[in-house]
Formats: C-alpha cells, sequence, structure tokens
C-alpha cells in the first residue's frame, strides 16, 4: 500500500508533467492569435498564466508535502 507521502511526490511529478506538457510549441501555438487583453497579446498572457499557476500549485502541494525524517536523510552519508 502506498504511504501518504508517495501518494504526493506522485501527484508533484504528474504536476510537473501536466505543466510541462502546457508549454510545448503546438498547444502554445493555439494561443498565438492577434488577440489582445488589455493591450497584451493572447500568448503572453497564456503562458504566464501558466506560469503564475505552476509556481501557486508548486507552492502547495510543497506545502502539504511531509518533511523526511532523521533516519532518511541520513541513508547516504554511511
Amino acid at each position: 500500500m502506498m504511504t501518504a507521502r508517495r501518494k504526493l511526490e506522485s501527484g508533484v511529478f504528474v504536476f510537473a508533467v501536466f505543466g510541462a506538457l502546457l508549454i510545448i510549441p503546438p498547444l502554445v501555438y493555439i494561443f498565438n492569435h492577434p488577440i489582445l487583453f488589455f493591450g497584451i497579446p493572447q500568448i503572453v498572457v497564456y503562458l504566464f498564466g501558466v506560469w503564475a499557476l505552476m509556481v501557486i500549485g508548486a507552492g502547495i502541494l510543497t506545502h502539504y508535502l511531509p518533511h523526511s525524517s532523521d533516519e532518511d536523510s541520513h541513508e547516504g552519508d554511511e
């Protein structure tokens, strides 16, 4: 059975892969139209929006990620 930490680590990985997929060129080109939002091109709004959501999501996920115990952090020291 997976522990809560392992599930959360898997969630962080999926979140990172999903974020990377959102900024690959074929998907970004969908938003490359001459449409302006408050004078800012649509593609710029999309890219900064994805970036902001990734930063906020990473902050939330790392907040809930439990700290590793002292036993786990000293495994490679021996």
